[in-house]
């Protein structure tokens, strides 16, 4: 799999994302990465409701892991970023990151599986999809 390639997508903190002090409250940073992994999946074609209408997918969180290293605060410009690490015959591991220019603030490994719409059982990850994911 091409490790090589990182999505980026710039984002700028509004008062909306903040708690009381102006600081990132912690649970914002899954939405900032759940918009990252969506705009990452449409620069290969597909948006989530084309997954669901063309093959019969999505992809959910299985589990994830995030350390949160630095606060961001309120008019901060970042960059949140997702990166494949590896791919299983119905899982997705994913590397993310949120910055501040270089500086890193949060890190996660997000595992995702691609399961049917109908029973929300594991299916295979559409192969198209895992030939544009492949070095």
């Amino acid at each position: 799999m091409n490790k090589s390639r990182v999505f980026t997508l710039p984002f700028r903190v509004y008062f909306q994302d903040t708690d009381a002090g102006g600081v990132v409250y912690h649970a914002n940073y899954l939405n900032f990465m759940e918009r990252a992994r969506t705009e990452w999946l449409r620069t290969h074609g597909y948006s989530n409701a084309g997954l669901m209408k063309e093959f019969g997918v999505v992809f959910v969180v299985r589990s994830l892991k995030l350390d949160y290293l630095k606060p961001a605060l309120l008019d901060d410009m970042l960059e949140v970023t997702a990166q494949i690490k590896e791919i299983g015959r119905s899982r997705i591991s994913l590397l993310q990151k949120v910055l501040r220019k270089e500086e890193v603030m949060v890190e996660a490994e997000v595992h995702l599986v691609s399961v049917s719409v109908e029973s929300f059982k594991p299916v295979s990850v559409p192969e198209v999809l895992r030939n544009q994911w492949k070095d």
